[in-house]
């Protein structure tokens, strides 16, 4: 089991970055593939990006690609998001899930995920 914390969320104009961080408070990260989802008003939470335990597959929506970059530092327990050349349609709150394996395959679908944080707000102004 593992309990996510997800940190880094606020306000930034168009343009500027932006990195989310999510630490595992409790069980090791390093078991897990990692993933960012978002969720906007009104709106199905959508794939944002997903890493494998190892850092060594990333995958991205097509929306973020060449913006977004997803890493993780197993020494840290920590996966994060680095956003860069941010859009007010990037206004969204973020979750991080954890999938169970150490597998070679960066997951996409929520329901392959096995626990999610809290969520950390990011708003985009134009």
């Amino acid at each position: 089991q593992v309990q996510l914390v997800e940190s880094g969320g606020g306000l930034v104009q168009a343009g500027g970055s932006l990195r989310l961080s999510c630490a595992a408070s409790k069980g090791t990260f390093s078991l897990y593939a990692g993933g960012w989802f978002r969720q906007a008003p009104g709106k199905e939470r959508e794939f944002v990006a997903a890493i494998t335990w190892d850092g060594g597959t990333t995958s991205y929506a097509d929306s973020v690609k060449g913006r977004f970059t997803i890493s993780r530092d197993n020494t840290k327990n920590t996966v994060y998001l680095q956003m860069n050349s941010l859009k007010p349609e990037d206004t969204a709150v973020y979750y991080c899930a954890a999938d169970w394996g150490r597998g070679d395959y960066a997951p996409r679908a929520r329901t392959e995920y096995d626990y999610w944080g809290q969520g950390t707000q990011v708003t985009i102004s134009s």
